[in-house]
C-alpha cells in the first residue's frame, strides 16, 4: 500500500512540474517530467524532442522554484537531468539540496536558496539550500537511469525507506493539497465553464455544412483557419480537468476535418500553379513533364475523397477540369515527344551523311550522300512552328542547308564528268569504226569530237584523271586521220585532174595511180591519130597535125604537173607500152 502512495505522490509531483514548465517555458508542451526515488534521494528527468532548443538553467531554475514552494521539513537531496527522447543518457544534470526551513518564523524571514556551482568559484547566497550545475554526462554515470526505466515498478526500493518523509514530508503533502491543489483547480475548465469546448462543438456540428457550401480555395481556407484555432484553443485543457477527455476527442474531430481541407487545398494550389504556367507556351518537352507532373500532383489527393465526404461535391467538380487539362497534357506530350524523336533521328542520319561524305569516291557515292542529306533536310522541315523542338530544327537547319548544297553541286558535276567522258570515249569508238572503213574525213570529225569532249571532263571531279589519260592518244589519232584525209584528198584530186587531162572530146589516155607513182598510158584511137598525121604531113588536115603534136606537148606538162601537185612520179606510156616520157620525185 505505501508503494502504492509512494507512486501516486511521484505522479501527481511529476505532472505538477509539467505543467510549471508548460506555463514558464513557451516550448514546454514537447517535455515529459519523470520522477522516481533513488538510494535515498528523489530524481526528476525531464526529455524533449531533439529538435527542440532548450535553456537548460531556466528548466532547472523552474523545478527549483515549484519544489522550493513545498517546503520540505528536513533536509532532502535532488537530482535533476535532461534528457533527449530515445537516448540512454542525459545531456546535463544539476544537484539541488532543500534544507527544512520555517516559512512564519519570529523575524518573519521567507525561505532562502542558494546555487553552488561544482568548479572551484562559488556563489553562495544562503545556507538553505545549494544547486550544483554540471553541462556533461559521463559514460559511467550510465547506470543512474535505470530507475527511469521502468518508473511503475518500485519494488527495488529498499522496504525502510520512506518516500514521503525524503521527498517532501507532511508539509510538501499539506502544500502539494493546499498550495498546488488551488493552482490546479484554477485552471481552464477545471471547476469553472468552458467556453473553448462549447465553440469547439459548435464548429464541429456546423463545419460540415459551411464545407459543403464551400466553393473556392479562399472558402475553404477560411474553414481551416476556424477548425484550426479551435482546436489550438483546446490545448490550455488541463490533463487533470473532467473535460480533458472530451476536448481530446473534439479536437482529434476538428484536426481530422482540418486535415482534409488541408489536402484539397493543397490540391487546389497546385492545379492554379499548372493553370499559370499553361499560360505561356512550353520551351521543353521537360517543362510540359513539369506540367503534368502538377496536374497529376492535384488530381491524385482529389480522387481519395470519398462520396460520403463534405468535400466531395467541390472535388468532383474540379477533378473534371483537371482530368481534361491532364488529358491535354498527355496529348501534348505525346506529339511532342514524336517531333523530338524526329528531330533526334535527323541529328543522327546527318551523322551519317557527313560520313558518306567524307569517304565518296564515285558518283554512286556522292548521289548516297545527297539522298542521306535530303532526307535530313525534309524531316526538320516538317517540324511545326509550335512544336518545342522547332528552333532547334531551324538551328540544324542553317548548318545542314549549304551542306546539302555542295554534296548537290558536287553530285552533279561528278555526274556531268561520267557523263562527258562516257561521251569522249563513245565518240573515239565511233572514229575507230570510220578510221577501219578508210572513211577518214568522218574518223577525223569523229577523233576531233572525242578529244575536245575528254578537255571539257572538270578538273576536280574523280574523272579529271582518266580524262586527262585520252587526251595523248585522241591527239594522235586525230592527226592521223587528218593525215590521212589529206593524202585522200590529194588522191581525189589527182584522178579529177587526170580524168579531165585524158578526155579532150575522146579519150587520149587512161592512167592508174600506185605508191609507185601515176602511170598514164595513150590510147590505141589517140596513137593512130598521132601515127596518120606523122605518116600524111601534108594532108589537107594539115592543120590537125599541128594541133596532135602541140596537143601532145601540152599533155606531158599537164601530167608532169599533176605529178608535182601529187608528190608522185609520173610515167606516161603510148598505147604499144613504149615509155614516152617520165618524170621522177626531184627530177
Amino acid at each position: 500500500m505505501r508503494v502504492a502512495v509512494q507512486q501516486e505522490d511521484l505522479q501527481l509531483l511529476a505532472k505538477t512540474l509539467q505543467e510549471q514548465l508548460l506555463v514558464e517555458v513557451s516550448t514546454a508542451e514537447v517535455f515529459e517530467v519523470k520522477c522516481v526515488v533513488n538510494k535515498g534521494e528523489l530524481m526528476i528527468l525531464t526529455q524533449h524532442a531533439s529538435d527542440v532548443i532548450v535553456d537548460a538553467q531556466l528548466i532547472f531554475a523552474v523545478i527549483e522554484e515549484v519544489l522550493q514552494s513545498l517546503a520540505p521539513h528536513k533536509e532532502q537531496r535532488v537530482q535533476c537531468f535532461l534528457r533527449v527522447f530515445g537516448e540512454q543518457l542525459p545531456y546535463t544534470k544539476c544537484f539541488l539540496v532543500l534544507k527544512p526551513t520555517e516559512r512564519w518564523g519570529a523575524g518573519g524571514d521567507e525561505e532562502a536558496i542558494s546555487y553552488s556551482s561544482s568548479s572551484s568559484s562559488s556563489s553562495p547566497s544562503s545556507p538553505s539550500s545549494s544547486l550544483t550545475y554540471s553541462p556533461s554526462i559521463n559514460e559511467s554515470e550510465e547506470e543512474l537511469f535505470d530507475p527511469f526505466a521502468d518508473v511503475p515498478n518500485l519494488s527495488a526500493s529498499k522496504p525502510g525507506f520512506q518516500v514521503k518523509p525524503i521527498l517532501l514530508g507532511a508539509a510538501l503533502v499539506g502544500i502539494i493539497v493546499l498550495g498546488g491543489g488551488a493552482y490546479l483547480l484554477t485552471r481552464p475548465c477545471v471547476m469553472s465553464e468552458c467556453q473553448e469546448i462549447q465553440n469547439a462543438e459548435q464548429l464541429k456540428t456546423k463545419s460540415p455544412q459551411l464545407m459543403r457550401r464551400a466553393k473556392s480555395e479562399k472558402e475553404l481556407v477560411a474553414v481551416q483557419q476556424q477548425l484550426t484555432a479551435a482546436s489550438t484553443d483546446l490545448n490550455v485543457i488541463p490533463s487533470w480537468s473532467p473535460r480533458y477527455q472530451v476536448s481530446k476527442e473534439l479536437q482529434a474531430s476538428l484536426s481530422g476535418r482540418s486535415q482534409r481541407i488541408n489536402q484539397v487545398v493543397k490540391a487546389l494550389q497546385t492545379a492554379s500553379l499548372a493553370t499559370q504556367k499553361v499560360q505561356t507556351p512550353a520551351s521543353s518537352l521537360e517543362e510540359l513533364q513539369t506540367r503534368q507532373h502538377l496536374w497529376r500532383q492535384a488530381i491524385a489527393p482529389l480522387e481519395s475523397i470519398s462520396s460520403s465526404s463534405e468535400l466531395y461535391g467541390l472535388v468532383q467538380g474540379k477533378l473534371l477540369n483537371y482530368r481534361v487539362r491532364l488529358h491535354a497534357v498527355n496529348q501534348q506530350i505525346f506529339i511532342e515527344e514524336k517531333w523530338l524523336k524526329k528531330l533526334t533521328a535527323a541529328k543522327v542520319i546527318a551523322v551519317t551523311a557527313e560520313k558518306q561524305e567524307a569517304i565518296a569516291k564515285s558518283l554512286n557515292d556522292w548521289q548516297k550522300a545527297q539522298s542521306t542529306w535530303l532526307v535530313v533536310i525534309n524531316a526538320l522541315n516538317t517540324i511545326p512552328r509550335n512544336s518545342v523542338g522547332y528552333q532547334e530544327a531551324q538551328k540544324l537547319l542553317v548548318d545542314y542547308k549549304p551542306k546539302l548544297v555542295l554534296v548537290r553541286d558536287r553530285a552533279t558535276k561528278e555526274q556531268l564528268a561520267v557523263k562527258t567522258y562516257q561521251q569522249a570515249l563513245s565518240t573515239a569508238k565511233q572514229a575507230k569504226v570510220y578510221q577501219q572503213q578508210n572513211q577518214w574525213q568522218a574518223a577525223a570529225i569523229y577523233w576531233d569530237q572525242a578529244l575536245q569532249t575528254a578537255k571539257k571532263v572538270p578538273q576536280n571531279s574523280l574523272y579529271y584523271t582518266q580524262a586527262q589519260s585520252l587526251i595523248e592518244p585522241y591527239s594522235a589519232a586525230l592527226k592521223q586521220a587528218q593525215e590521212k584525209l589529206q593524202a585522200v584528198s590529194s588522191l581525189q584530186q589527182t584522178r579529177t585532174d587526170l580524168n579531165k587531162t585524158c578526155v579532150n572530146g575522146f579519150q587520149i589516155c587512161t592512167f592508174s595511180m600506185d605508191n609507185a607513182g601515176i602511170i598514164v598510158r595513150l590510147t590505141p584511137e589517140y596513137d593512130q591519130i598521132r601515127q596518120n598525121n606523122l605518116a600524111n604531113p601534108y594532108s589537107k588536115n594539115s592543120d590537125t597535125v599541128v594541133d596532135v603534136t602541140n596537143h601532145l606537148q601540152i599533155l606531158r606538162e599537164a601530167l608532169a604537173v599533176i605529178g608535182d601537185n601529187a608528190n608522185l612520179s609520173l610515167f606516161l606510156y603510148d598505147s604499144q607500152g613504149q615509155v614516152i616520157y617520165t618524170r621522177t620525185l626531184g627530177g
